[in-house]
């Protein structure tokens, strides 16, 4: 084939195209309309129409569609009273506007309501007949298939999941969909949903307030209920967000819908059966909550506190439901009670409905009475009706007006389309009937109407088209009769501060099983003081054990999640729940050990007092001058000192006596041992002096003697000056030995020095117990050193033992130990240097003569 051939058939079929196309758009110059026509169930003609989505059935008949052929129109059944109460609240504001000379002079509201039968997908073909209309052949004046809605504005939808699908579909047209029902908080997002609004407060704050009402009442550990729709989805999913802030753990959450089966329904009541929680919070529509309590009411199970929302918690068909009692005590939140003078009256007369719908009028008339309406004498049913009984008589769900709250919310919706469509036509004394509305126009009017009713509330709504969110919270109480009575328990507003939101009147609350007392609530019991809480594995943070703070740790309030350390000063009580100021211990001297060494320093003090006595008396008798008599008193001074510093170690510690206290031991101690040294070696002098020709005894004389014990004194007084002045010893408030007690000691500044100077002390010790050693066999009426030497042992051997029991006593006993040791040592040497002379000089007196002190014998082995 060759290329213009090609050209010529892709020509001609082109040209085949267009003709196609040009006669096609000759004869389609009008809109046609695809499907059934849907005819409102009530209307009414006006200048400006309304229209209404209300659940006129709560049933449709089953259909087997074969798709053989087109399927059959839905057939509604079973008539829904509360569908007509909400139609009627919506026709008498319409009528009270439209007797109005104030709220649209001259212009006329007509209406067009339609029944969804309790189905989302027939709400939105409703939804899009109301916004099209009904004509089959439309001839566009401007643009093809374009035109105004049909209706300003829409009022009703039947439930959140309905106006979800209604809104998502005409919110493109920006059609106003006003619900005074829905409350999911997902309809507030205007990005999916524009044209939405709504006279009734978002579950947003709903959710919160239940929470925050379960919190007041202390109830931590709750089971939650939700219809398995839009409503109790996101409701409960808000609840359960802030409840969890609040410190509220939910045991069980589970999902119900009235088309469950009943194996369903007996699972979810034997979660409830084998929970332990005693509080159940619902997101549950009345003929849901109905599947549950019927349940458990076969199983008898009672005793469970409910908290509700609106949905069901003032609605008398519930509580005309719960013949067992299984609801009895409940509380929950409600929209506030409202009165609107008029309405009551105009619900109940309906046989208006007569003239708009005669067929729905037959079949509400028929269902009201529970009787046939008198057509024929062929009827079939024995009681016949005419038309005129009397409405009031009745007592169903149609005469009962516990919902009015709802219907003022339907009266608020149909006042702010009139107040925006007042405003948009310029109204004062007439209108100007001749403005085109415009949808969009309408819906920002709206947006921004502020007006007030005529029982006085003002109506407005925020950003997301939401209202100011209030609610009464009712309480459940049972009566006499059987009845149940909605008492107004409290109030929850939030255009108060949040800490004055929720606010609970001194009304006496009536529990489950009619108890006055708060139901409890908790996974675990509250942690008392003292204790904190310790998580249980895998549980939730309301499930936890209460461990008792450990020592020096304290919880003073209760549930505390950690013990606090007490300061260091302080301890803790038996109790754990307070800390007390710790016990300051040091060895004083109004306890048994500190009187104790007390009495001893003092005894050792004036029994060397008496031998100096002895010593001055008998200064002049050989035993007393033999070997350098004032070596002896020198010796019994610094004992005096001695034992009289050991005073410096008891009572509670201070900057002077701690520098004191080691200064004049380390000093008086040396004089001691510097005496003894000296005795010591004019000993072995005296040895060496029996040699024939030795001259030792004029080298190492009286004043040598004092000289060495001078020398070897201020060596000491050297270290001890370097020691206080370099790093002194100071008080201080030791917080590790005991845990409970503060041990007021006093730190030794510089170890070195303290080591230093008991260092030199045994050093000088050691020598003195060697050379005494050397000279323990000189002869016996003349030998000293052996009582030196015993003296020197006992010295030693004190003070060999004071080092570790020092390093390991704690607190007031090293300082025992030290003072121990100090008296030890003194009376050693007081004893084994001074007593065996006083008892010659005393019992032995023939023995104290020069000739005996002169006289040599035989050396007796030591």
């Amino acid at each position: 084939m060759t290329s213009t051939q090609r050209w010529k058939e892709k020509g001609w079929a082109l040209l085949q195209l267009l003709l196609v196309a040009s006669f096609s758009q000759a004869e389609e110059l009008v809109c046609r309309r695809r499907g059934d026509p849907e005819d409102p169930q009530l209307s009414k003609d006006g200048d400006i129409l309304l229209g209404g989505i209300f659940s006129l059935h709560n049933k449709w008949k089953n259909r087997q569609d074969t798709y053989m052929h087109k399927p059959l129109p839905l057939q509604c059944i079973s008539l829904n009273f509360r569908g007509f109460q909400y139609a009627q609240a919506m026709l008498f504001a319409i009528e009270e506007i439209n007797n109005s000379t104030d709220l649209l002079p001259g212009i006329s509201l007509g209406y067009k309501i339609y029944d969804s039968c309790v189905m989302i997908a027939r709400g939105v073909r409703v939804a899009l007949a109301l916004a099209n209309g009904n004509e089959l052949v439309y001839a566009p004046s401007n643009a093809p298939c374009t035109r105004p809605a049909q209706v300003q504005a829409i009022l009703g939808g039947p439930s959140s999941s309905s106006c979800m699908a209604i809104s998502s579909v005409i919110g493109p047209f920006h059609i106003p969909l006003i619900s005074e029902i829905a409350t999911c908080a997902c309809l507030s997002d205007k990005t999916k949903y524009p044209s939405f609004l709504r006279t009734i407060p978002s579950d947003y704050y709903q959710s919160r307030a239940l929470a925050q009402l379960v919190k007041h009442f202390g109830w931590t550990w709750v089971g939650t209920f939700r219809t398995d729709n839009d409503y109790g989805n996101n409701g409960m999913a808000t609840f359960t967000e802030t409840a969890q802030q609040l410190g509220i753990c939910v045991e069980y959450s589970v999902s119900v819908l009235r088309t469950d089966p009943p194996d369903k329904i007996r699972k979810i009541v034997d979660v409830i059966k084998a929970s332990t929680s005693k509080v159940i919070v619902t997101f549950l529509s009345p003929p849901d909550l109905y599947l549950i309590i019927q349940e458990m009411s076969l199983r008898n199970l009672t005793g469970y506190q409910w908290v509700g929302t609106e949905g069901w918690i003032f609605n008398s068909q519930t509580a005309a439901m719960n013949r067992h009692h299984i609801l009895d005590g409940a509380i929950g939140l409600s929209i506030p009670k409202a009165h609107v003078s008029g309405m009551r009256e105009f619900i109940l007369d309906v046989k208006p409905l007569n003239s708009s719908s005669h067929e729905l009028f037959t079949e509400f008339w028929e269902t009201l009475f529970s009787c046939k309406f008198k057509q024929s004498k062929s009827s079939a049913r024995n009681q016949r009706e005419t038309g005129h009984e009397d409405v009031s008589g009745v007592q169903n769900s149609f005469t009962d007006m516990s919902l009015m709250p709802i219907f003022y919310n339907f009266y608020k919706g149909v006042y702010a389309v009139a107040h925006a469509l007042h405003s948009i036509l310029s109204c004062n004394k007439t209108c100007n009937n001749k403005m085109q509305l415009d949808p969009i126009t309408i819906l920002q009017h709206i947006r921004k109407v502020r007006f007030k009713t005529k029982e006085g509330d003002e109506v407005y709504f925020n950003e997301n088209g939401d209202p100011e969110a209030k609610y009464e919270i009712i309480n459940w109480q049972p009566t006499e009769n059987g009845i149940v009575d909605f008492v107004t328990v409290g109030l929850y507003d939030t255009s108060l501060p949040a800490d004055k939101q929720l606010n609970l009147q001194n009304t006496s609350l009536i529990w489950a099983q009619n108890s006055q007392k708060v139901p409890l609530s908790v996974c675990s019991e509250k942690c008392p003081p003292g204790t904190r809480k310790v998580l249980q594995k895998g549980k939730p943070v309301c499930c936890y054990d209460c461990l008792r703070c450990a020592e020096g740790q304290i919880s003073n309030a209760t549930d505390s999640i950690t013990c606090v350390r007490c300061d260091p000063e302080f301890w803790s009580n038996e109790r754990r729940d307070a800390c007390v100021k710790k016990e300051a211990e040091f060895l004083s001297y109004e306890e048994i050990m500190g009187a104790l060494l007390t009495a001893a320093s003092l005894f050792g003090t004036c029994m060397t007092a008496v031998v100096a006595f002895i010593f001055f008396r008998y200064r002049q008798t050989p035993v007393v001058r033999a070997n350098n008599s004032e070596l002896s008193f020198l010796l019994l001074f610094s004992l005096t000192l001695c034992f009289l510093c050991s005073l410096t170690f008891i009572g509670r510690p201070s900057e002077w006596t701690c520098m004191l206290r080691h200064a004049a031991f380390g000093i008086t101690f040396v004089v001691c041992i510097s005496c003894v040294l000296g005795k010591t070696i004019v000993v072995l002098m005296a040895l060496r002096a029996t040699l024939p020709g030795s001259n030792v005894m004029k080298g190492f004389g009286p004043a040598q003697q004092k000289l060495s014990v001078l020398g070897f004194t201020l060596i000491q007084v050297l270290i001890c000056i370097l020691w206080l002045t370099i790093s002194p010893p100071f008080p201080f408030k030791n917080f590790q030995k005991f845990k409970d007690k503060i041990i007021l000691e006093c730190a030794l500044g510089s170890a070195v020095g303290f080591w230093a100077v008991l260092g030199y002390i045994g050093l000088l010790a050691m020598l003195c117990f060697i050379l005494a050693f050397l000279a323990r066999k000189l002869p016996d009426n003349f030998n000293e050193a052996k009582f030196i030497t015993f003296s020197m042992l006992i010295f030693c051997a004190v003070w060999i033992t004071f080092i570790p029991a020092y390093v390991s006593s704690p607190g007031k006993f090293s300082v025992a130990v030290e003072i121990f040791a100090i008296l030890a040592s003194g009376f050693g040497l007081l004893i084994y240097i001074f007593i065996p002379k006083c008892y010659i000089i005393l019992l032995k007196p023939d023995k104290n003569t020069k000739k005996n002190m002169m006289g040599k014998g035989a050396p007796k082995s030591f």
